[in-house]
């Protein structure tokens, strides 16, 4: 384990030992600012009441395999996200408009890809280590906001079978979309960004329909048109429609918050077929996701949610044809540490069995198909301490099962310690 590694968890631990320590009743009652830079002297301030929205987050993952997988190792990886929201109606009087610019830098090691050798990757910010253009896009709300219109050049996840309860974890199986929609699909999430137009019409405060038409490029991954969202190579449009169900954001409601999303979505790309010869035209999917409060402690956000996702994809064009996880958090743990989360999930995905045999077939392995692991498990433990408004700092351990799943090959289960770190500028 590097020194680096060791160096990273003492300040964790220094930084979650003072989030702990009881603040004197001055600092209590001083607010605490939003963002670690302030109000740089009110200018921000200026900015945004001129319509400009500034924004910036830092993300660092670091862990150790410890156990099993492929190696034992530490690695590093960070992401650093800077962006504008524009006001257009404060700007030049258009309501309801804004523009929204992102850019993204990810750089460091993969322990998953690294070190364990496993599909469901154990770090979220791991991915595309490059700088790259994530958003340029154009929002329009209509009928007194109960119509949002989105067109541009953005990541289909940001509107889409997300789940913002699942980065109470670090494992990018939980945080915050499954893996199964962007794994057997054109679909895609931040930071890839893809040319799209998307549909939000609220039929009432508590019920939600979405639907759009997303460009499918797969070239657009390529580090080298990090900054050409013209680059050639599109293969088909993606088409989803998505029906979600709030209960407790109605006005007057005394519904216990929650969120429940059922999907479906199709991809007109010709692909190879899975396990054969030749190309299949269309890969889709379902999905159901859901989230919901079931005990709540006095008025604020302290409670007990739990969640659960189910999606099922065709054998013929699917690298996972069924994801299964489950989970819960806690929300406020000790006296005074009503933002610190605790959260237990799990989650399986299988691996195609037309994969497994076609591998089998081509290697003529002895073992034979059954010996093949028929799908991968991680199993994640992690407290969010919430240490500014600004900070928080998440202890994390995270069990892989079957980490040789999606290599086709049996590998020691691994277990991974580590940590996240998340920023606000």
């Amino acid at each position: 384990m590097s020194n680096a590694f060791f160096q990273i968890l003492l300040v964790t631990g220094a930084l979650a030992a003072s989030s702990l320590t009881p603040r004197t009743a001055h600092a209590q009652d001083a607010p605490q600012r939003e963002t670690m830079t302030g109000d740089w002297g009110g200018v921000r301030t200026d900015l945004k009441d001129a319509g400009v929205t500034v924004r910036g987050d830092y993300v660092s993952e670091s862990f150790a395999a410890v156990d099993g997988g492929v190696k034992r190792g530490s690695a590093y990886t960070q992401q650093i996200r800077l962006g504008a929201d524009f006001d257009m109606d404060r700007i030049i009087g258009w309501e309801g408009a804004k523009l929204h610019i992102t850019l993204n830098d990810r750089r460091g090691v993969g322990i998953s890809s690294d070190f364990i050798g496993n599909r469901l990757p154990v770090q979220e910010a791991y991915g595309g280590q490059y700088s790259r253009l994530s958003e340029v896009s154009y929002e329009q709300d209509l009928d007194g906001g109960r119509l949002n219109l989105r067109v541009g050049y953005f990541a289909m996840g940001n509107d889409l079978g997300g789940m913002p309860i699942g980065c109470n974890f670090v494992n990018a199986a939980f945080c915050a979309h499954p893996l199964s929609m962007s794994g057997d699909s054109g679909w895609y999430n931040y930071p890839n960004a893809r040319w799209g137009a998307a549909v939000r019409y609220r039929l009432q405060p508590d019920l939600a329909v979405r639907t759009g038409v997303y460009q499918v490029n797969p070239r657009l991954n390529d580090e080298d048109n990090r900054f050409n969202p013209f680059a050639g190579g599109t293969i088909g449009v993606i088409l989803p429609l998505e029906l979600e169900y709030d209960p407790g954001v109605a006005p007057g409601s005394r519904a216990l918050p929650g969120h429940y999303k059922i999907g479906v979505y199709y991809d007109t790309s010709r692909v190879d077929r899975q396990g054969g010869d030749g190309t299949v035209r269309g890969r889709y999917g379902v999905y159901l996701l859901a989230d919901q409060m079931i005990l709540r402690e006095g008025t604020g956000g302290r409670g007990l949610s739990l969640f659960g996702q189910f999606t099922a994809n065709p054998k013929v064009s699917a690298q996972i044809t069924r994801w299964y996880a489950a989970g819960m958090v806690k929300t406020g743990t000790f006296h005074g540490r009503d933002a610190d989360t605790v959260a237990l999930g799990v989650v399986h995905a299988e691996v195609d069995p037309r994969l497994r045999r076609a591998h089998v077939q081509a290697d003529d392995a002895t073992d034979g198909y059954a010996a093949l692991p028929a799908g991968e498990t991680a199993i994640e433990l992690s407290y969010g301490m919430q240490v500014r408004r600004w900070l928080n700092i998440r202890p994390d351990i995270q069990y892989i099962v079957e980490p040789g799943a999606f290599g086709f090959r049996s590998t020691k289960n691994a277990l991974a310690v580590g940590g996240q770190v998340r920023m606000q500028f």
